[in-house]
Order: structure tokens, then sequence, then C-alpha cells
């Protein structure tokens, strides 16, 4: 992959990943059945009495398999910090067109808040945080093709169930508040979001959120790609999105974000794993 690992392992999660944000981060499950009256073409009508062949059920997918090792938990800021700062993705986890934006790393100790205006604010740190940090990247406009920015960002809270009430606090949002205003002249529409438990097909985290919708600047032309993807694990949430420009498809868009996201995530199993 473009992080750098091709193992089965990290191969088949960034796979899973990146499937799942090229349908857009959202997807609908459907099945059909058989018309006519059931019989075969030249042979005898099937009957109430005639069992169907024997078949083995397929495998239910066991999900996300990891245990933090408790004694790696953060439990101060410092080492929030450090674990934040080693999991956050840089341009190198995004792809190689991605360069570095300046600021690159977020003001400390600012929390984002979407008030009842539908219009994100800046508010001071919660108690339950003990330190999150935003990396910013781009790819810059550049042979007919327009300006993309991404972000990355680690959020280590305090405990588990403080994490698990930031995803459950972000899927809300998007429900609450489809069309949001990021700051004079940016907005997104349509926002739609789907949560994924760390079960069934989810191999990647122990919770999952994916958002899709259309990015508008007043300063480019027309609507483009929006995707924002949060996981978590234990007490660390991480979170990919882009706002994407003219020139550039969406698969494009949402594989990088799934490479981003799935670098943080191998990290922080990395950073607490039990040591064997």
């Amino acid at each position: 992959m473009a992080y750098g690992r091709v193992d089965g392992k990290t191969y088949g999660r960034a796979g899973r990943a990146c499937c799942a944000l090229l349908a857009g981060g959202l997807f609908l499950a459907g099945c059909s059945g058989g018309g006519g009256d059931g019989g075969k073409p030249g042979g005898t009508k099937a009957t109430s009495d005639t069992k169907p062949p024997a078949s083995a059920a397929p495998p239910t997918p066991a999900g996300f398999q990891f245990t933090p090792d408790p004694a790696k938990a953060p439990k101060t800021r410092a080492d929030a910090k450090r674990l934040a700062l080693a999991v956050v993705s840089g341009p190198d986890s995004w792809g190689p067109d991605y360069v570095k934006r300046e600021p690159y790393l977020s003001v400390e100790d600012a929390w984002p808040v979407l008030p009842a205006d539908c219009r994100w604010e800046s508010a001071n740190l919660p108690p339950t945080v003990l330190y999150t940090v935003t990396a910013h990247s781009e790819i810059p406009a550049a042979g007919g093709k327009g300006l993309v920015r991404v972000t990355a960002t680690v959020t280590v809270h305090r405990s588990v169930d403080d994490a698990d009430w930031e995803m459950s606090e972000t899927l809300e949002e998007a429900l609450r508040c489809p069309d949001q205003t990021l700051r004079d002249g940016e907005r997104i529409s349509g926002l739609m979001s789907l949560g994924n438990p760390g079960i069934g097909t989810n191999i990647t985290a122990q919770d999952a959120i994916n958002e899709l919708g259309k990015y508008i600047n007043d300063s480019v032309k027309g609507e483009h790609y929006y995707g924002w993807s949060q996981s978590r694990i234990g007490q660390v949430t991480v979170a990919a999105s882009v706002k994407g420009g003219p020139g550039h498809t969406d698969k494009a868009l949402s594989t990088s974000m799934a490479q981003a996201l799935v670098a943080m995530l191998d990290r922080v199993e990395a950073e607490l794993e039990v040591q064997s």
C-alpha cells in the first residue's frame, strides 16, 4: 500500500476500508429472487417435496479482533501527545501527490463544535480529552486540476467511554446538520452518515463512521467530493477528511482517505498492542 506495508493483514484491512469508501462510505446490501414457476426448462415443475441441494453456510466474519494492553493506555497529557503525534497521518500516508500545508499542525487545545445553526466553531478542549492533533496536507492546484485539502486527526480520550461518546456525537451531527458551514465561503451539502461497529465485515476498528457529501467553495466553480471517515480503537479516535477540487476523481480521493485512515489505525495498534 502507499504507506509502505504490504503484508497480508494490512492489505486486507486497507482493501476492505477502500471498498467501503469507494462506494461513497455508504452502502446498501440487496438481494433478488428468481421469477417464473420454479420449473426447469424442458423438465418437471418443482413440488413441495423437492429439497434444495445441501450447501454449507458461508462463514460469518468475526469483525475487529484486537485487545489493547491496559498498561499502555495513555493516562497523562504527555503520554497522549506522544501517541497522537506518532499516529497522525502526514502527506506520505495520503499519496505521492500530497504535501504539507501551512500551518501543518492544528493549534493545541482547540476543539470543533457544531451549534444548532450548523456552523462550525472552535471551543476549548473538553475535560474528557487528554490531547488532540490535526495534520493538514494538500494537493496543490496544478496541471489544470484544482486544490485538494485533507486533514488527519487523532484524539486521545481519558477513557473508552469518552471516545465512544465522541463517535456517537459525530454520527448525530450529520443527521442533525446535513448542510454545514465550515467557514465563510465554504460549505458541505447533502451530508450522509453511516455507523459501523467492529463486528461482521468491519475488521479495521471497534467502531467506524463514514460520511459523504458535496464540498462547495464560493471561489471554485461547482460542487466537489467531500468525505469524512472516523474510527475508534480503545480510547483513541482517528479521522481523515477530504475536500475535493476540480479534475480529481471521487475514487482517487476516497482511496487516499482510506489509506490515511488505515495507516493511523495500524499505528494505534502498534502503540497499544500487547507485547508477546
